[in-house]
């Protein structure tokens, strides 16, 4: 779970250093919930056979945090790393620099695929539940995972060089503040929004998040408890 940590952190940083909420903090939502999947499996009685509505409502709610964090993960590799998903464009994206555009639409399934994938190999095969990977695929899911890491790099690449006309990152001039005509810099108009408000909305999503993951070990931990109880 620590690369997730320390990826959400990281969001909070880029946050609190420019003051803006998007997409720094929906780029934390999705290390969150990742983290929410790795916790709900790692603790959570998955492996129960659905004998009570308790252990039904346990399976539901891990179903749920799966799709939704395999949704959210594809949608921001899509459509924020990658430029594409405009509807005005086929779904993709402007100035396409790959001949083929069903390389593009190719692409964007396989990721999908891949990335529910992945995410199931945040439930370790020791929960015994009975949708986790079995140990043999986990080398198979190792390399496939470091192939569509590998194919996300040459599109977000794609992406950088088309998008990066703005701000001024593809011209060997950059313009100082006192030639561009604005009375103040837009760096210094960021810092003036950031401060006290930006570091309490860091740290009450932090301790959201945090409180969401204690949540879910304590009412394992009882969980636990109370399927051993029955057993006795």
């Amino acid at each position: 779970m620590l690369p997730l940590v320390f990826r959400f952190n990281q969001c909070l940083r880029k946050y609190a250093d420019s003051g803006d909420r998007f997409p720094h903090l929906a780029n934390a939502s999705k290390y969150a919930l990742s983290q929410l999947v790795t916790l709900t499996g790692a603790f959570h009685p998955l492996y129960l056979e659905v004998e009570s509505g308790r252990e039904l409502v346990y399976q539901v709610f891990w179903t749920f945090l799966f799709f939704a964090s395999s949704i959210y993960s594809f949608t921001w590799d899509v459509y924020m790393d990658w430029g594409l998903g405009r509807k005005s464009y086929g779904f993709l994206g402007p100035r396409l620099m790959y001949p083929k555009k069903y390389a593009y639409y190719a692409t964007i399934a396989m990721d999908l695929v891949l990335r529910s994938m992945w995410v199931l190999t945040l439930l370790p095969p020791s929960s015994g539940a009975s949708f986790a990977l079995p140990a043999y695929l986990y080398s198979l899911q190792v390399i496939l995972e470091l192939f569509r890491r590998t194919v996300w790099g040459f599109f977000r690449l794609e992406n950088e060089h088309r998008s990066n006309v703005n701000r001024y990152r593809r011209v060997d001039f950059v313009p100082l503040h006192f030639d561009t005509g604005h009375d103040k810099h837009m760096y210094q108009k960021k810092l003036e929004r950031s401060g006290a408000s930006v570091l309490r909305e860091v740290v009450l999503v932090t301790l959201v998040v945090v409180g969401f993951c204690i949540a879910s070990i304590v009412s394992a931990q009882r969980a636990n408890k109370s399927s051993s109880t029955d057993e006795l």
